[in-house]
């Protein structure tokens, strides 16, 4: 259960077709070199029912809270606004996403004890981040 890995802290380590899964979600050209160029340190929280999955980098910080479940309006980190349902499945926080303009983009971000390895999905183009526990 992710419960297990609440409060850690995980660094991004790499990145895989990151950069052509932002050009496939229409991501500019320096909104992308700045997306490649940091990384990221992400921590999951809860409160009640409510989890916040924090994303921390010197380009931006993201915040999501989130009921699992329940349907929210999420502003994506290159400012996209969309509907997003996050369901806990085991150590599996499964993210989907749908655009304004009906384009679906599936996240995974699967929790272990050393890591959180992210793939991320929009029609056949998939990245894969992986971030390493943090001391």
């Amino acid at each position: 259960m992710v419960d297990a890995f609440l409060g850690k802290k995980y660094k991004l380590s790499t990145s895989e077709n990151f950069d052509e899964f932002m050009k496939a979600l229409g991501v500019g050209l320096v909104t992308r070199k700045m997306g490649n160029a940091v990384s990221p340190v992400v921590d999951l929280q809860k409160d009640g029912e409510e989890y916040t999955l924090n994303s921390n980098s010197t380009f931006k910080n993201v915040v999501l809270k989130f009921t699992p479940g329940k349907e929210f309006d999420q502003e994506t980190p290159d400012g996209r606004k969309v509907k997003a349902v996050i369901t806990v499945e085991g150590d599996t926080l499964k993210e989907v996403q749908t655009n304004a303009d009906g384009t679906i983009t599936t996240i995974d971000r699967t929790f272990s004890a050393d890591e959180i390895k992210m793939v991320m999905s929009i029609g056949d183009i998939t990245a894969t981040r992986t971030y390493k526990l943090q001391g």
